[in-house]
């Protein structure tokens, strides 16, 4: 799928920030296609769902609000307030100690690249893609008999153009310049107009 995507025109040179759910293999595919340099946060949505996955009922709750209050810290204090999370979590609930470390740095990307809050909530988390895929599931749901590939290449693309249409803006879309500047494309731009 990156390699596609690469075919199609996206530059690998460039630095990006991807917001994955956690998958080792497309975290390895992200390093492969466009290097170990590029900023990948993780869906802390997906790291909040597993962990609590790892407890019991009565535990959920305090968990939970520990992790989203670390998620609103600076990026080393709230890696600090996570640790210690764990370290309680270690002795009766090991799995949930380690599924709360699994991928830490990673969950404080956006923290680190100091963008504001709006556009923090809405980097934070895979919904921006989950929701236009919902809406493919939806508008797909009832067909019970694909004839071939291209039908279903067909059904998608008119089912994603459907959904386009009820998009909104992301949060804080009016700050995408502070990511644009933490990726350094500003510079990009400057250099292009040098050379």
């Amino acid at each position: 799928m990156l390699h596609e995507v690469v075919e199609r025109g996206l530059e690998v040179r460039q630095r990006y920030l991807f917001v994955i759910d956690g998958s080792k293999a497309l975290r390895q595919a992200i390093d492969e296609v466009f290097g170990a340099q590029q900023e990948v946060q993780r869906c802390r949505k997906h790291k909040i769902r597993n962990v609590m996955d790892y407890l019991p009922e009565e535990l959920k709750g305090q968990v939970k609000t520990v992790m989203r209050a670390a998620f609103r810290l600076d990026g080393n204090e709230g890696k600090g307030k996570l640790k210690k999370q764990a370290e309680w979590l270690e002795k009766e609930y090991p799995s949930a100690a380690t599924s709360l470390l699994e991928g830490l740095e990673e969950m404080f990307t956006v923290n680190r690249l100091d963008l504001p809050g709006s556009l923090r909530r809405c980097l934070c988390t895979t919904n921006v893609i989950e929701n236009p895929q919902s809406g493919v599931r939806r508008r797909t749901g009832r067909v019970s008999r694909w004839r071939d590939g291209r039908m279903v290449l067909r059904w998608a693309a008119a089912s994603y153009l459907d959904t386009e249409k009820r998009f909104r803006r992301i949060m804080g879309y009016q700050h995408l310049w502070v990511l644009a500047s933490a990726l350094g494309r500003n510079r990009v731009a400057e250099q292009a107009k040098v050379g």
